[in-house]
């Protein structure tokens, strides 16, 4: 195994960002512990990166805007919050089994959340609201939102990409998915307190919230999906995203032109605009199954590439014989964490994460990289280490 990097200063220094040990010219954040894979580019002037890992300066300059909208709909229409949180209790069970094959850490998904609900939120609104009044609210809705929805819902994804948190097609699609929650989640706030003073709450809840809770996820799949497929196989990320941004912008323009039907086409009845609209809900959830199942399937290949790669990983890493061999079988992982105390429990996904991560990078087409190598052994190391003495 690799000799795992060294502590910056002294055997416990604070979390920050220190001066990566591998390369001069970067820096590197240390969680207190050990070091992570998240680098930054150092200025010419070194001056250390001030952040913390969850937070970024687009959402540090867009956040407040944000909460301050937020916090107007809180005040004048309470219920409209509330029910803008209702997705939550569907979406997020289903972004949390996708990520259990190789978990992303949860400042990297909190990051993925907030640019979503700030930087995608702010940049869309000042870019519809302008269009809406030069060009009218039909052009708003049908060509403007989804180009500039989906393109600063894509920036969030390359935004994981330029932290080098993304290793293949699974965390492409992971990260878009926290990304377009996040934005859901807000979008949502504002339209059911719309149409909780127009008196409509109740039917465009029905739509957003129970009938197609993943629109923005199945979106902004595609983005994840092209970013992901790019970075797996070791090519740029731009051209290889165009075709993913066309799928995500196309399926977004076409559910709010069927919502626009009326605006479009005064002539047609409202019971049949109704019906195109749960029509075109309907083929919303059939889409949602058939990516549902496409993951399942992408899911079940990360996990036996995983379990392919566990002899190799045992040699490389010096694990002991037996010892983690549950870890290769998703069931008795399952079982195995159930049974390790609470306290141990963020350890033993540590060391899930690192060996998971480990196995993507020797996975990947592209030439292996050696310091991100060290450093995923030192963050194995740290959460064996960890393991062991939260259990005993």
């Amino acid at each position: 195994m690799n000799r795992p990097l060294e502590a910056p200063d002294h055997p416990s220094p604070p979390a920050g960002w220190y001066p990566d040990p591998t390369a001069p010219e970067r820096w590197r954040w240390w969680n207190g512990h050990v070091w992570t894979t998240f680098s930054a580019e150092a200025t010419a002037t070194q001056r250390r990166p001030r952040l913390p890992r969850w937070l970024s300066v687009p959402v540090l300059v867009c956040a407040p805007l944000v909460l301050l909208l937020v916090g107007v709909i809180a005040w004048t229409q309470p219920l409209a919050v509330l029910a803008g949180l209702v997705p939550l209790a569907v979406v997020l069970p289903v972004l949390s089994w996708l990520d259990r094959v190789e978990p992303e850490p949860v400042a990297s998904r909190v990051q993925a959340v907030l640019w979503g609900a700030s930087v995608a939120v702010l940049v869309s609104i000042v870019v519809n609201v302008t269009v809406a009044v030069l060009a009218g609210e039909v052009a708003s809705l049908v060509i403007s939102a989804p180009v500039i929805e989906e393109a600063s819902k894509g920036a969030g994804i390359l935004w994981a990409v330029r932290r080098r948190e993304v290793d293949g097609v699974t965390d492409g699609v992971v990260y878009a998915g926290w990304v377009a929650l996040g934005f859901a989640v807000v979008e949502d706030m504002t339209y059911f307190s719309l149409a909780s003073i127009e008196g409509d709450l109740l039917p465009v809840f029905i739509v957003r919230a129970i009938l197609t809770p993943f629109a923005h996820p199945l979106f902004t799949f595609w983005i994840g999906l092209a970013v992901g497929r790019s970075v797996q196989r070791g090519r740029p990320v731009f051209p290889g995203v165009l075709w993913g941004f066309a799928l995500a912008a196309g399926t977004h323009a076409a559910w709010n032109g069927a919502l626009a039907i009326g605006d479009v086409r005064p002539d047609v009845a409202e019971d049949v605009a109704v019906r195109v609209v749960l029509g075109v809900a309907a083929l919303f959830v059939v889409l949602f199954f058939a990516v549902a199942v496409a993951l399942v399937h992408a899911r079940r290949r990360e996990q036996e590439r995983f379990v392919r790669m566990w002899p190799f990983l045992t040699r490389r890493y010096g694990l002991p014989p037996g010892d983690f061999d549950y870890l290769v079988d998703w069931a008795s992982l399952r079982r195995a964490r159930r049974q390790v105390p609470r306290r141990a429990r963020r350890a033993f996904d540590q060391v899930h994460a690192a060996l998971a991560r480990l196995a993507m990078l020797h996975e990947r087409l592209a030439e292996l990289d050696p310091d991100d190598e060290r450093v995923l052994a030192a963050q194995l190391s740290e959460a064996r280490a960890e393991l062991a003495r939260r259990v005993a």
